[in-house]
């Protein structure tokens, strides 16, 4: 039988922590030194994304999920742990200098809210383009042909691309942060919440872009959402969080409608259900 081919991200025991309140360096009224205390954020975390993968990321809100996508995308740095991305330990890189390391460009991630993840001084050309400057060295005929093409990619006109974050609606800017992370080639996106932020009538259209250029591009993905309706539809497999610990996963449709977890059970009752469908 032949072997199976090794995941692109494989997560293993990931810890992340954050203090509670800062300890007294001298003791309150003469009393005992107070101890640090500790919340722990992300809590021994494992699981896996293949190749071309969308894997869904669910729980309440305070469960963990962003903290785990940044610690995966490397804005910030684990307590413990492993983050094997296509056999490179990230984890023994620190954060600050991720931005510039090698492998950055192959993984990109889309933020929450786009409008606030842009830069409000610089056009939404200038925001597809600066990690095309940074990461790939373009510059000339060749950013710009560049970035004409990831914005047709995201169905985002030429003549937006002049234009700034606030002369942009939700689902233009959400389009924009869509294309800035496409631009340099990557192998796995990272979406925390992407349209979280967004009208509904709108998000349809997010959604459906995402699955299309996920097939496309042939795209690993990691999609974070609060909503198991829109997780259920775009996602092969989900992820369940619940305080800090990965509690219950599986393929999306088998998960929610026959799930294994009191917690998924709840979970599963929450998504809307229609008469006849």
């Amino acid at each position: 039988m032949p072997l199976a081919d090794p995941p692109l991200l494989d997560v293993r025991d990931l810890v992340a922590r954050y203090p509670l309140s800062p300890a007294s360096a001298m003791p309150p009224f003469g009393g005992l030194r107070q101890r640090q205390r500790w919340l722990q954020a992300v809590d021994g975390v494992s699981f896996t994304v293949a190749r071309g993968e969308a894997v869904g990321l669910v729980g309440e809100s305070g469960c963990g999920k962003s903290t785990l996508v940044s610690l995966i995308a490397r804005l910030s740095d684990p307590v413990s742990g492993h983050i094997v991305f296509d056999g490179i330990d990230l984890a023994t890189h620190a954060a600050a200098h991720a931005a510039r390391a090698p492998w950055r460009r192959r993984m990109q991630m889309v933020f929450q809210d786009p409008h606030d993840s842009l830069d409000p001084r610089k056009t939404a050309f200038d925001a597809v383009a600066d990690p095309l400057r940074r990461l790939l060295g373009l510059q000339g005929q060749a950013l710009r042909d560049r970035v004409l093409d990831v914005a047709q990619r995201v169905h985002l006109g030429a003549d937006l691309l002049q234009r700034r974050p606030h002369e942009l609606s939700g689902g233009q800017a959400a389009r924009v942060g869509i294309a800035r992370a496409l631009g340099p080639g990557p192998e796995l996106l990272i979406l925390d919440e992407p349209t979280a932020a967004i009208d509904v009538s709108v998000q349809a259209g997010v959604l459906a872009l995402l699955d299309r250029l996920r097939r496309e591009l042939g795209l690993a993905i990691v999609f974070v959402s609060h909503d198991l309706g829109v997780v259920r539809l775009l996602c092969e497999r989900v992820l369940v969080m619940r305080e800090g610990r990965i509690v219950d996963q599986g393929p999306a449709h088998a998960l929610f409608d026959q799930p294994r977890h009191p917690y998924t059970a709840a979970l599963a009752a929450s998504i809307p259900h229609f008469p006849g469908k």
